[in-house]
């Protein structure tokens, strides 16, 4: 059956274009592989242009790090990726590093973008994804927590630049007013429902009022 289709292919192929079936083969070979030539050269020119243009602006270098010295958080979250005319900053125990080179991690739409722009030690130390977990603050974690802190701290430490350090809060002022409310608290004078004060018992012993000099002699 395959053999007689055979045959009558050959001889339309004769019939209708005078060729041999080896050369009909050719010349359509040869015509398809002109089309994708033709077809990748012209068709798809809008492509081919986006594309390198895309590339050059991936491999454009990174200029060099710039030292912050010492910022606040909030002014740390202006370094998260949403400015790309601004460095990709992260935080690990209060030091800031420049993560730029990993952009397709921590800039938008990467897997750890949430952490950029932040000191995310505690989501780090926990692989935590969660809001209340983007914090400085490591305060009881566990011995495991700590050692995956340290490791990602020494992997940032040997990767990338750092640019400055986080600018710790001074002491709670609302600490030193209550020790200076202590401290005035001891110069005054108890109040009637404790008792007279020390002052009060001591000028009535030296003067008592009901004895009269008489008296005492």
């Amino acid at each position: 059956m395959a053999l007689q289709l055979w045959e009558t292919l050959k001889g339309s192929i004769v019939a209708y274009t005078g060729l041999s079936p080896a050369a009909f083969f050719t010349v359509v070979a040869l015509g398809l592989a002109v089309y994708y030539v033709v077809s990748g050269l012209f068709g798809s020119s809008s492509d081919r242009h986006q594309r390198p243009r895309d590339f050059q602006e991936q491999m454009q270098p990174l200029p060099p790090p710039v030292q912050l010295g010492e910022i606040s958080e909030e002014e740390l979250r202006q370094y998260d990726g949403a400015d790309p005319k601004k460095p990709l900053l992260m935080a690990i125990r209060g030091q800031i590093y420049d993560v730029s080179q990993s952009r397709m991690f921590y800039g938008p739409g990467g897997p750890y973008a949430l952490f950029a722009g932040k000191d995310a030690s505690r989501a780090l130390a926990k692989m935590s994804f969660e809001e209340k977990d983007l914090t400085g603050d490591i305060s009881g974690l566990g011995p495991f927590e700590l050692d995956a802190l340290q490791d990602w701290e020494y992997k940032f430490m040997s990767k990338y630049v750092k640019v400055g350090t986080i600018k710790t809060i001074p002491a709670a002022e609302g600490a030193s007013t209550a020790e200076s409310a202590e401290v005035a608290d001891k110069d005054v004078p108890k109040t009637s429902e404790d008792g007279p004060s020390e002052s009060t018992e001591a000028k009535t012993e030296e003067t008592p009022s009901s004895v009269k000099p008489e008296d005492a002699e």
